[in-house]
């Protein structure tokens, strides 16, 4: 079977190597749009768009190559966002609002929702199915002189919440409860039992 991860995130593509999983990468150019208002319910929903974009551009590469092929797929598509005190925090579009992000969530606590979208298909055959994690991550308080020395060093730019909790940034990190993986991207743990099962 021929697994696909839908993310350009290296951070996901680390995690599942660390579960012992081949794949390839293939990144959807889809425009992310959400109607959903729910934290957990906007991951999915996002998740199964780059998931359906990848695989129409998978079969579309069959199509157009005249291959018969009928090989087993299997593509992951993910989305994580940051959410605390119910406003949706995404990326942050620039040092500033990275800034005013990481400033609403120092001394607080706040949600991280990662949503997985799996499509699997054997010939015409495609089944989907769509989960999600939510982990409580507490910042300690920050300084507006850490805030600013932090997003300086440009981790904060291309991460929901203005942060990454595998980098610099573990030094204002309190505690978390839930899968710390889900943090960073992907909760692989929770992603191997739902997968496992394609994979005998």
């Amino acid at each position: 079977m021929r697994i696909i991860l839908a993310s350009a995130s290296p951070r996901r593509r680390e995690l599942l190597g660390q579960i012992g999983l081949e794949f390839d990468v293939l990144v959807s150019a889809v425009e992310e749009k959400s109607t959903s208002t729910e934290p957990w319910q906007i991951v999915e929903e996002l998740a199964a768009q780059k998931a359906d974009a990848v695989l129409e551009t998978v079969l579309q590469r069959r199509e157009a190559s005249d291959a018969q092929e009928t090989e087993e797929l299997l593509v992951i598509g993910a989305d994580t966002i940051v959410a605390c005190d119910g406003r949706i925090l995404g990326k942050p579009v620039s040092k500033e609002h990275a800034k005013e992000m990481l400033h609403n969530l120092s001394g607080r606590k706040h949600q991280v929702y990662t949503g997985v979208c799996l499509l699997h298909l054997t010939g015409n055959n495609k089944e989907s199915r769509c989960f999600h994690e939510a982990t409580q991550v507490q910042f300690f308080e920050m300084s507006g002189e850490e805030i600013d020395a932090y997003v300086a060093t440009g981790d904060s730019l291309d991460k929901a919440g203005a942060y990454g909790i595998q980098g610099f940034c573990a030094r204002y990190i309190r505690g978390i409860e839930g899968d710390y993986n889900n943090v960073v991207g992907l909760p692989v743990g929770r992603l191997y039992q739902e997968i496992k099962e394609y994979l005998s």
